[in-house]
């Protein structure tokens, strides 16, 4: 009982081994078969196309971790909408109203985030 059930995980290991070595080899083909001629311009940090001019343990405005949550927010509201979408006709009249309630609700704190000020850059 125990051999079939690990063996059923087989294919699984066999598809992942596949896959470190093919990425392997490819990293590997890529240090061989590449020019590795660095220079100043290729080594140099890239910051938004300008020189780095502060320590990198600076403190950032409030606003970059307000747009991260609101980004992750609807990202979330996008991953909740798909299964619905898909299976709405068996979850009837009271699936439909409960995500325009939470619909609704996303909503109000968009428009709370956006009357706020948090989306504005100076």
């Amino acid at each position: 009982m125990q051999e079939s059930i690990l063996g059923e995980y087989f294919p699984i290991l066999l598809f992942l081994g596949i896959a470190g070595a093919l990425a392997g080899i490819m990293v590997l083909a890529s240090y061989i078969v590449g020019e590795q001629r660095p220079d100043s311009e290729k080594i140099s940090a890239y910051e938004c196309g300008f020189e780095a001019f502060d320590d990198a343990r600076g403190r950032f405005d409030v606003r970059f971790y307000l747009v991260a949550i609101l980004f992750i927010i609807f990202d979330l509201e996008v991953a909740f909408l798909f299964p619905w979408a898909v299976g709405l006709a068996d979850i009837g009249t009271f699936g439909f109203w409960s995500m325009i309630i939470f619909l609704g609700l996303l909503a109000v704190g968009f428009a709370y985030e956006w009357r706020k000020g948090a989306l504005e850059w100076e």
